[in-house]
């Protein structure tokens, strides 16, 4: 094995899958993982955040358990996306160097996992982030609703970030980047919080081609829209004007946890 591929190999990580409903295909993405995670010599595990899904699918990996690198924390009800990802985070394995977070319906192209662990191991980024918008990237499947949706609300974060796919979902970073951070688990754009709050030097976006969920029903609505906007006025706030402003957030990392 050669020094790159060694670094990638021992690089720790925890990858985040929140879910409501997801029976339809967690199996398939959780063995999909595992192979990435094998092909690619990746020392990955697999966390499940699941608000005690009707149809069973926090039981469903609780089975798999016993033969993929995944485990479930089951949680009482629908407490949102973005501090779903949060909890798994605390609930992640405390050696990980790094944590991560992608959509539990096959949106998010596994196979590029592998480029990503490698941006980190490298030394040279902090943060990964699955990208739509540079080339090589896009989306498929998506009605044109959607896409203007999409755009308008990259463009609303734009002075944020130099970043292209700021409202991402997808992405990977060092753990000492969020250490101490805290992060709003308003609606489901985690990604942002991430990118607009998280101490690190230099982020890259690999480019993927975003496909429609395969199965399950999507969790945009207008509620979540409303979410973003107040979201988005949040990190303003704090940007321009510090703490004030701010609601009190959860942090990022637990304080029990050391990397």
């Amino acid at each position: 094995m050669d020094s790159g591929a060694s670094r990638q190999a021992s690089l720790k990580f925890s990858i985040v899958l929140p879910t409501y409903n997801e029976a339809g295909g967690i199996e398939r993405l959780i063995e999909t993982l595992d192979g990435v995670f094998r092909a690619n010599d990746l020392d990955g595990e697999i966390i499940v955040v699941d608000d005690n899904s009707p149809d069973g699918t926090g039981a469903i990996v609780d089975r798999l358990s016993e033969r993929y690198p995944v485990r479930c924390l089951h949680r009482p009800g629908k407490m949102g996306l973005s501090s779903g990802v949060i909890d798994g985070w605390k609930f992640a394995r405390p050696d990980s160097e790094a944590l991560g977070a992608m959509d539990a319906d096959f949106s998010h192209d596994p196979q590029i996992l592998p480029a990503m662990v490698r941006a980190l191991a490298s030394g040279e980024y902090d943060l990964a982030v699955g990208s739509r918008y540079v080339p090589g990237g896009g989306i498929r499947n998506w009605p044109w609703r959607r896409k203007i949706t999409s755009r308008v609300a990259i463009l609303l974060a734009r002075p944020l970030t130099p970043l292209k796919d700021i409202t991402s979902g997808y992405f990977l970073v060092k753990r000492r980047a969020i250490d101490g951070v805290e992060l709003d688990p308003i609606g489901f754009k985690i990604g942002l919080e991430v990118i607009a709050k998280a101490h690190y030097r230099k982020a890259i976006e690999i480019p993927y081609v975003f496909q429609d969920r395969t199965s399950g029903v999507s969790k945009l609505n207008s509620g979540e829209i409303t979410n973003y906007l107040r979201q988005l006025r949040r990190v303003y706030a704090l940007k321009m004007f510090g703490t004030r402003g701010a609601p009190r957030r959860e942090t990022g990392r637990p304080t029990e946890k050391k990397a």
